[in-house]
């Protein structure tokens, strides 16, 4: 039987050199005959990754504690495999949250294309609780060898897309001669600029790279942390609706934006806690100015809440690198629903009866709006 031929380098053609917001590529090309071929697409945008290891050692049990942090992890990046290897990656897809993006690649042999995010610098912290509460990340560790860094690149890049469809696709299709056809996709929302494709048969046979641009104009924008574009008229009028409501309650509307980012849009969980924070202070400066002019503040009780809040918005931070979406989510939402059922207790005819005195609190709060309210309209 004749030794199977040699893995040559593939060739690769694109039908097209730019995109506007997302769309399809038809890449086109030569492989060798009996040689599988894998495609790398990666954006050159960065953005920053992580993976916090909690899982106890094997031999030891004890529980690692570290922080892999990389800054400069493609904004998008897909491993393309052929079409053959969809029932291997299906298998994956019931595993649930617990998949091996490590174990994936190696079943369907997508490993060799496997390349752009183990170059990149991974920083590792040794975390502790000490340094969480002083909003440290922890003790910096030496810097990884090269198998691991490619190792632990592979952790950091489950943990930004998270899904098995997001990071590896089985869209190659192969003929017996080695010629090949793949659609590679470029949602919409995506990061804009370069998009380089390159053809893998194995580590010495990598094609030429290829680059397709994504553009994006207005009222798209990129947010370059985010690794991602979104229409900012969407946000506005959500956020408006919401810091609204917020403000009712007594808060700058950030503990109802921060899930209803998370549900729709496809942003990380801790850009999402980054970027909602900021913006309640725009919503509870025009609160505090008008509820004190209702005489609705106590600032005792208010300066000393706001001592806490201060020393938590130190370690909240280092915390969101330190948790999962899943984990993010879970607790949030636990913290949510106890808090909604405590207020709906509370508003339920049996505890109004037996707080009197609450009653009679809110009464008087309402009389001093009602007076505020008729002095405003005399003056004018």
């Amino acid at each position: 039987m004749p030794a199977a031929a040699p893995a040559v380098a593939p060739t690769i053609t694109v039908d097209k050199t730019s995109l506007e917001n997302g769309g399809v590529i038809t890449v086109t090309g030569q492989g060798t005959p009996g040689k599988p071929v894998f495609l790398e697409v990666f954006n050159e945008n960065k953005v920053r990754g992580s993976h916090f290891d909690k899982t106890p050692n094997k031999e030891t049990g004890k529980i690692p504690y570290k922080l892999y942090l990389a800054d400069e992890i493609p904004a998008f990046y897909r491993i393309y495999v052929p079409t053959s290897a969809q029932p291997i990656l299906d298998k994956f897809k019931k595993e649930g949250r617990g998949w091996s993006y490590s174990g994936a690649l190696k079943e369907t042999g997508g490993d060799v294309a496997y390349s752009e995010p183990g170059k990149r610098a991974i920083i590792v912290y040794q975390a502790s609780l000490a340094a969480s509460i002083v909003g440290s990340r922890g003790e910096l560790l030496p810097a990884l060898d090269d198998k691991e860094r490619v190792r632990r690149s592979m952790q950091v890049v489950k943990g930004r897309f998270r899904s098995v469809d997001r990071t590896i696709v089985a869209s190659v299709d192969q003929k017996d001669d080695g010629s090949f056809t793949a659609k590679v996709m470029i949602p919409q929302g995506v990061a804009p600029g370069k998009y380089v494709i390159t053809a893998v048969t194995d580590k010495k046979a990598v094609s030429a790279p290829l680059a397709v641009e994504n553009k994006i104009s207005f009222p798209m924008r990129y947010m370059s942390n985010a690794g991602t574009s979104l229409n900012i008229f969407i946000p506005f009028f959500i956020v408006l609706a919401l810091a609204t409501f917020g403000v009712l309650m007594g808060a700058g509307g950030g503990f109802i934006i921060n899930p209803v980012m998370l549900m729709l849009f496809p942003l990380p969980h801790n850009i999402v806690a980054g970027t909602v924070t900021p913006t309640v202070l725009f919503s509870q400066a025009s609160g505090v100015i008008n509820y004190s002019k209702i005489k609705f503040i106590s600032w005792k009780v208010g300066i000393t809440l706001g001592i806490a809040m201060l020393a938590g918005g130190f370690i909240g931070p280092v915390l969101t690198s330190m948790v999962t979406v899943d984990e993010f989510k879970f607790v949030f939402g636990w913290i949510l629903f106890i808090l909604a059922a405590l207020m709906f207790w509370q508003t339920t005819p049996g505890y109004m009866s037996k707080n009197k005195k609450e009653t009679a609190i809110l009464k008087e709060f309402q009389k001093r709006a009602a007076e505020a309210a008729a002095a405003k309209a005399a003056k004018a």
